[in-house]
């Protein structure tokens, strides 16, 4: 596995040791003493998710303003466009985002902490997204801030058509939004 730092340092790539010949390939993709030792962090995951949508589906910028999750992400098929922002008022990066290509072919890993809003865009036919949860999912404490807020100023990738579920098209401007002390 190698850590690749992202211009937000808690913010990490993680890329796991890929294995392959004719037949395939085998990858571990999860490995708790080799994440804590090579991030420093110690991290309890608690919930496993899959979502699997199709092109130009947004999802995001989600995030819970108690019981805050750290997100492992990946992509098992398809590739998305990945997107953290800092939400920790106190942070001398706040407001900041971060964003990475996950693919099934590239197998990247990327480490979302708590105090983070996440979301990501499918920029193939349709995408499998996988990730463990640090806290489990509690809709009473999820907030959305708006993908598109100029405040942010996410560079989504081009020829982007979004489209959003009824609760993201209500997410709100940084401004507006809940966010971390």
């Amino acid at each position: 596995m190698i850590i690749i730092p992202t211009a937000i340092p808690d913010l990490l790539i993680i890329e796991p040791k890929v294995f392959g010949d004719q037949r395939g390939f085998f990858l571990e993709s999860y490995n708790q003493l080799t994440f804590q030792t090579l991030t420093g962090l110690t991290v309890n995951f608690v919930q496993d998710n899959h979502s699997r949508s199709g092109r130009n589906v947004l999802r995001g910028l989600h995030y819970q303003i108690r019981q805050p999750q750290g997100k492992l992400v990946r992509v098992t098929s398809g590739n998305v466009f990945d997107v953290a922002v800092d939400l920790r008022k106190a942070s001398p990066i706040f407001g900041h985002w971060v964003g990475v290509e996950l693919s099934g072919d590239n197998h990247r890993q990327f480490w979302v902490p708590p105090g983070f809003a996440h979301g990501f865009v499918v920029l193939s036919e349709q995408a499998d997204f996988l990730y463990k949860t640090s806290e489990y999912y509690a809709p009473e404490h999820e907030r959305c801030i708006r993908w598109d807020d100029p405040a942010i100023g996410i560079i989504w990738p081009e020829g982007i058509a979004p489209q959003l579920s009824g609760k993201d098209q209500q997410g709100l401007s940084l401004t507006e939004a809940e966010v971390f002390e």
